[in-house]
């Protein structure tokens, strides 16, 4: 239940959580570099209680938090939602029981009882403030010129830990994706696939994999050019994802091959996964250059069981299938 405490916003505020939205860090698992910069803020401050606390839209989350047990708090009770007003500033409060924004806060009038709060806004390089490293007392407390100056210079560090994360995932984004058609690639098809064995073998939940391949994709290079070919396999893997399910993947292995693990219980699905995707993939598709062409799909796929012992196995089953179908 929301608490009936005063809680200011910022005039920037959806920009502001716009840009907190952007580093995909809400929610996300614990991380060594986060836990070390809030257990050392707290033991060079000799606080008890230290967080790194990201202000999301209706509540500051917890990427990281030393004595305080909680993961995250409503916007309304965080005191971070005012150190975030001022932006430049290291918000102290030396007694929360003698200050009127925080005297009636149940963080101050139930457990953990807080006496002292001090907080510094991170402060990205677009300069919004996505929260602040805190640190936090039971008793009443002072904090020196230097010490809210040390304060601030976590901050920062809190920010480049923030910026080199983003920058990471990107990264591994990158390097997992087919960069023509905004796909999965083979390296990522294969990792999942991968745990998808692994995960069918413990629960005895099975999945199918298919492995497609376009017919005639080589007369439209040769006939019209890789440009050509490259719009027809942007065209199709869109047509092929707005014919599955969002919990299925469907990746892009090469050339004009694709696969798709199709997971769970969806007998109904699977039986009409190969008419609806071909006869998707078959209706005519125009060129930027005005050309009308045609292009068809071979299907190979095969359920998982557990006789399978290996990735190569499996692909191998379906891969077959596949130029059966081909051939004929």
């Amino acid at each position: 239940m929301r608490q009936s405490v005063s809680c200011p916003v910022p005039a920037n505020e959806p920009q502001r959580v716009a840009s907190l939205y952007a580093y995909d860090i809400l929610d996300s698992l614990p991380e060594m570099d986060f836990d070390t910069l809030a257990s050392v803020a707290a033991n060079a401050l000799k606080m008890p209680a230290a967080v790194i606390g990201l202000m999301d839209s209706e509540r500051l989350w917890f990427k990281s938090q030393i004595g305080l047990g909680v993961t995250h708090l409503d916007r309304s009770i965080a005191f971070c939602a005012h150190a975030i007003m001022r932006p430049d500033e290291v918000l102290v409060s030396e007694d929360l029981t003698k200050d009127a924004r925080f005297v009636h806060n149940p963080l101050v009038t139930n457990a953990p009882n807080l006496r002292f709060y001090a907080g510094a806004p991170l402060i990205n390089q677009q300069g919004y403030a996505l929260g602040t490293i805190a640190v936090a007392d039971t008793k009443p407390r002072t904090l020196s010129d230097a010490e809210k100056q040390l304060l601030k210079d976590f901050a920062k560090l809190v920010i480049l830990a923030i910026e080199s994360r983003k920058t990471a995932t990107q990264l591994q984004k990158l390097a997992m994706t087919d960069q023509l058609t905004g796909l999965p690639n083979r390296v990522h098809f294969e990792r999942v696939l991968n745990a998808e064995i692994s995960h069918a073998k413990r629960s005895k939940i099975a999945f199918k994999l298919y492995l497609m391949d376009l017919d005639n994709f080589k007369w439209i290079n040769d006939t019209f050019g890789h440009p050509a070919g490259d719009e027809v396999l942007q065209e199709v893997s869109q047509r092929m994802l707005n014919e599955i399910r969002a919990e299925d993947l469907l990746a892009r292995l090469g050339g004009d091959e694709f696969g798709l693990i199709v997971r769970g219980d969806c007998s109904q699905f699977k039986d009409t996964i190969t008419s609806r995707m071909a006869y998707a993939v078959s209706a005519p598709l125009t060129l930027s250059n005005g050309n009308e062409v045609n292009i068809g799909m071979s299907i190979g796929s095969v359920a998982f069981s557990d006789s399978v012992d290996s990735i190569g196995e499996l692909l191998g089953v379906a891969d077959e299938l596949l130029y059966q179908q081909k051939r004929k």
